[in-house]
């Protein structure tokens, strides 16, 4: 029986990953910064200009959302620590998207390395 960690070195063979030192040079060359984690992650805190379709939907809006048909965008991918990045990666290439990334490493790499982070600011109160 196969197990996420299987599913997600499998993934890893198929796809290019980058490492953290080419993140930023790949998201400036990006049309779309994905972060596939859930909706209460990202709301937490994530990658700047990233747009947020978790890992659940991710077929689902890259199938039926217009602005996304493109084959040829060049995508770049996260999430926490890579792996649902990776699977994602996986499956928007057996979709046709032929220029797809993540970032090695995820969210948690980059906060590591001091990168900036956007953070929902609360209204002020008064």
């Amino acid at each position: 029986m196969k197990t996420a960690q299987d599913f997600v070195a499998e993934a890893k063979q198929h796809i290019q990953e980058i490492p953290l030192e080419e993140a930023d040079s790949a998201i400036q060359a990006a049309d779309l910064l994905l972060d596939v984690r859930d909706a209460d992650e990202y709301r937490h805190s994530h990658i700047p200009q990233a747009t947020n379709v978790s890992r659940g939907l991710l077929e689902f809006k890259f199938s039926n959302d217009p602005t996304l048909a493109d084959r040829n965008m060049n995508i770049v991918l996260y999430c926490k620590n890579s792996g649902r990045s990776a699977l994602c990666a996986k499956v928007l290439q057996d979709m046709g998207y032929l220029h797809v990334q993540s970032i090695e490493g995820g969210f948690d790499a980059w906060q590591e390395a001091g990168k900036p982070v956007a953070e929902p600011k609360l209204p002020p109160f008064g």
